[in-house]
């Protein structure tokens, strides 16, 4: 077994939370428990020596009070250097703490209902919940309730803290909207057949070096069945999950190996008791979640406004500007999204242009733009795993391209992470770019991308092709440029970039082609972590 199984064996994970005040009153960690820090939402902050720590806590079902998003902001002006960020899977994370600050900063979540246990860690990651959960007017069913359900049943719970890696949930009662479920262990798709509400389950998605999107299970269950099979699902994961090679610990390589027939097998012999119905798939998502920014109509009248924070950051300040405005146009709640975008739902139509005004003077205006559908992992700046960095450099790209393409007629889906671990799902992105470092002949290195092109969780459901050739870092911008420039010039009306990506081949958008002579001898070095 490897370092981290034989710890879990010794102090079952969930029993940091007992070690913390010890760790905060000595002001230092027992290095030979940092890792169990990650049940508690916490880890190590680049670089480890300086012993900063970030955090990533909850926000169950992707709502959190006007009262709990101050209580974020103020821990994060208080210990945090005023750095917040919205996570891809719509918690929040700070930096820049002390472990003596940890267990305040738990008493203060812990006063508005927010929490870190399973933020992290080999465990049942927060369950995702979709960000239009009773409020769409094309939704199935409000999967809120079920997510708490879910959310109270396996993420934290003990019986699940000691998984072979992480597992992760979502639910969504739009699936022609929001394609999510592609990538989580376990995705809930809400749909009817034959006017009976129920689920479409898939199982095993997962990307980083080897993707796999999810594999549907075949199945429609009803939502009084929906937590029951994500434990029973969990616990056969747990129980016949690989923990050797940690490389191989995912879900997903347990459903290849297997197949999803012989999976779905195991799970209703061993852990149901019973067979589950058979049933078709739910409709598929075309642009895979992107296409519900902006201002949008609610089933009762009102309308939910989709803000854009530009890859994720927000400063404490603007947060409790949120907390104001949604007190003052909505019902004193603000959502967290998937793309790192966060929602006032509840604004009655005569307000919404004025809350839109006021999010305009935050900088966080609706913007159904690049703005909108551009995430970025945490990068350099604090990752110990990043090798580029990445959210300064998306926020100044798309400052610079945002003004020059707002006249896109579809959504533009980049997704740019430091490394090869899919933070930031680079592989199901029009265009993906995954940071890796360049060794160049007369000696050092530079930071480079390279560029997965066209991936898809809505209609396509597929993960990009890796392109041959690299962009540098120092031409991103441009050559992000060039490729949207081109598609807008060609494409026809309403077609999306993986339908025109397919219409024209691969080749017209290798970094070496769009780049022309300037990039010329780049083959020549070698490329590091690619």
């Amino acid at each position: 077994m490897s370092n981290i199984e034989t710890l879990k064996k010794e102090l079952p994970p969930f029993q940091i939370f007992d070690l913390i005040p010890q760790y905060a009153a000595a002001g230092a960690i027992d290095p030979e428990k940092v890792d169990l820090l990650k049940w508690a939402g916490v880890y190590p902050q680049r670089p480890q020596e300086d012993g900063f720590l970030m955090m990533r806590v909850k926000v169950p079902t992707a709502e959190l009070s006007s009262a709990a998003l101050r209580v974020v902001a103020g821990i994060a002006e208080d210990y945090g250097r005023g750095l917040l960020d919205v996570t891809d899977r719509q918690a929040f994370q700070f930096h820049w703490l002390r472990i003596g600050d940890i267990p305040a900063i738990l008493e203060r979540l812990d006063t508005v209902g927010l929490h870190t246990r399973g933020a992290c860690g080999d465990t049942v990651r927060a369950v995702i919940a979709s960000p239009l959960a009773g409020l769409d007017a094309r939704e199935v069913i409000d999967v809120r309730p079920l997510a708490r359900a879910m959310e109270g049943t396996l993420s934290g719970n003990n019986d699940f803290q000691d998984l072979p890696r992480k597992f992760k949930i979502s639910l969504t009662g739009t699936p022609e909207l929001e394609g999510i479920h592609l990538v989580n262990d376990i995705g809930f798709l809400a749909h009817r057949v034959g006017g009976e509400v129920g689920f479409d389950v898939w199982v095993g998605g997962g990307l980083g070096a080897v993707a796999h999107l999810a594999r549907r299970l075949g199945v429609f269950i009803r939502p009084d069945e929906v937590v029951e099979v994500g434990r029973a699902i969990a616990g056969a994961y747990r129980d016949h999950g690989y923990r050797v090679n940690r490389k191989k610990a995912r879900l997903k390589y347990l459903i290849k190996d297997l197949g999803v027939e012989q999976f779905r097998a195991i799970v209703e012999t061993e852990y149901l008791g019973r067979p589950l119905r058979d049933g078709p798939p739910a409709p598929v998502a075309r642009f895979g979640g992107s296409d519900v920014l902006g201002v949008n109509p609610q089933h009762d009248g009102l309308n939910y406004v989709v803000l854009t924070t530009t890859v994720g950051r927000i400063d404490p300040a603007k947060a409790r500007a949120l907390a104001d405005l949604s007190e003052r146009y909505g019902k004193s709640v603000v959502r967290t999204t998937a793309f790192q975008n966060m929602m006032i739902p509840h604004v009655r139509t005569e307000d919404v242009d004025a809350l839109v005004a006021e999010l305009q003077t935050l900088d966080l205006a609706p913007r159904a733009t690049l703005r909108g559908t551009t995430i970025a992992c945490t990068g350099t700046q604090f990752c110990r795993l990043a090798q580029t960095e990445t959210k300064a450099r998306v926020a100044d790209m798309i400052d610079t391209l945002e003004p020059l393409h707002s006249d896109l007629d579809v959504p533009f889906v980049i997704n740019l992470t430091g490394c090869s671990n899919a933070c930031t799902r680079y592989q199901v992105a029009d265009l993906g770019f995954m940071g890796a470092l360049r060794q160049l002949k007369e000696g050092g290195e530079e930071e480079v991308y390279n560029v997965h092109l066209a991936g898809s969780i809505g209609q396509a459901q597929r993960t990009g092709s890796k392109l041959k050739g690299i962009v540098p870092a120092t031409r991103l911008t441009e050559y992000t440029d060039r490729v949207l420039s081109d598609f807008k010039a060609h494409k026809t009306e309403g077609e999306s970039f993986v339908e025109y990506a397919d219409r024209m081949g691969n080749e017209r958008f290798l970094p070496d082609t769009v780049l022309a002579a300037q990039d010329a001898g780049l083959e020549e070095r070698e490329l590091v972590g690619a």
